[in-house]
């Protein structure tokens, strides 16, 4: 960008030059009051990602807070699936002065039904707060809009395009956002997925992909005590599926195979036509993942009950986030990290997230980068906000060091 302009900006007209790791954290500290009355505005708005009335409203506040600080904003219906309705995606925009379009993405739902967060209201017990969605993913969408504030503070306009997203479904596998969600980052120079760090402080650069797969076995009914020859048992089939797609599990690194549900017949006195497995699929590597699917269906065309018939779904298939497409981006945040006394480390982790769906675009992605939290989805969901401050200001430098020409993939 050039250099020696300047720009006005909320805090006054500063000379247009990147900010420095001290001028972020002040920045970030300085704003932390508002950080902390977005967080607890979100959790206090039920958004369960069922719940797109809920949703909507968490999505209409968080427009109308981009708005004032400046994007142009713009609210997408997504839509219905499978029959349900969702909430819509936010998309804020920020044009630059430099050339690379960077991307922040959250989700603004929860796992949470209605009504809980006036059971759990937001609270704040020294530096810690809680509340339903404190962590995954209020403080992510609270801290991108707090990141993105600072640098406007500061008058930072290096990147070419900052681009902030906020997805309506992400808790029950982005079905409806999804393909929004690939136009906006399709051609990014680089994604960085707000879900919180770990509970020790580590950036996510590696996920398992999951697949979601429901195995139905057809046989034939019959009288069980008059004439069971006539009938062609699918519970028996299914059974020799169970023990032997388990052994599936473990036979790689890092792959691991679960039947989480398994359903048969109707009565005792009938031979059951139908039997139905619900598999779960984990795996680090993509090839890994597809051989094992490949392995589930090569077994399905071969039944060893005579006459039984194998039907295999592949209900969900979400890509491994891969140590490939996050090694830029990981390096970059160890660097910004060490000028802030953070000392930032990379985890893999067994979950997933939108940004596995985003790398597998092909876009240099990072994940973990909202600040630290944890115990997801329980009753004593946590966020450490003493020292939030610290990771909007990783978040913030992060986006200047890449949007100045920090390498990448």
């Amino acid at each position: 960008m050039a250099r020696g302009t300047t720009t006005k900006t909320p805090a006054g007209t500063r000379i247009d030059v990147p900010p420095t790791p001290a001028e972020l954290l002040e920045t970030a500290r300085r704003l932390d009051p508002r950080f902390r009355s977005d967080l607890g505005r979100l959790v206090d708005i039920d958004s369960g990602s069922h719940d797109a009335e809920g949703v909507t409203r968490a999505a209409e506040w968080a427009a109308g807070v981009m708005r004032a600080d400046g994007f142009e904003v713009e609210v997408v219906p997504t839509p219905r699936c499978d029959g349900t309705a969702y909430g819509p995606v936010v998309v804020g925009r920020r044009l630059g002065e430099g050339s690379r379009r960077i991307v922040l993405f959250a989700h603004l739902d929860t796992v949470f039904p209605v009504g809980t967060a006036a059971e759990r209201p937001f609270r704040i017990e020294g530096g810690t707060a809680f509340g339903p969605g404190v962590c995954d993913d209020a403080a992510g969408v609270a801290a991108g809009l707090a990141a993105a504030r600072a640098l406007d503070h500061l008058g930072y306009r290096g990147y070419g395009e900052l681009v902030v997203v906020l997805t309506p479904d992400e808790e029950v596998g982005s079905p409806a956002s999804r393909a929004i969600m690939a136009r906006l980052v399709t051609g990014a120079d680089a994604a960085l997925c707000l879900e919180c760090a770990r509970e020790n402080g580590d950036l996510v650069g590696a996920r398992k992909g999951v697949a979601d797969v429901l195995v139905t076995v057809h046989g034939r009914a019959a009288h069980s005590g008059v004439e069971p020859e006539r009938g062609v048992n699918a519970a028996v089939e299914a059974a020799r599926l169970v023990l032997e797609l388990q052994e599936l599990s473990g036979s790689v690194p890092g792959l691991t195979l679960n039947v989480g549900r398994v359903a048969a017949g109707s009565r005792a006195n009938i031979v059951p036509d139908i039997a139905e497995l619900h598999l779960e699929v984990r795996s680090a590597g993509l090839e890994e993942l597809v051989a094992t699917l490949d392995a589930i269906d090569e077994r399905a065309r071969r039944p060893v009950v005579d006459g039984a018939r194998i039907e295999v779904q592949r209900l969900d298939v979400c890509p491994p986030l891969e140590r490939t497409a996050t090694v830029g981006l990981a390096a970059i945040a160890r660097e910004v990290g060490a000028s802030l006394a953070l000392d930032v480390e990379v985890a893999a982790t067994g979950g997933a997230s939108d940004a596995n769906f985003v790398a597998a675009l092909g876009v240099p992605t990072l994940d973990g980068l909202g600040p630290v939290g944890g115990g997801d989805h329980g009753v004593d969901e946590w966020l450490d906000v003493e020292h939030a401050p610290e990771r909007i200001a990783l978040l913030a430098g992060l986006v200047v060091a890449i949007a100045e020409g920090g390498p990448l993939p």
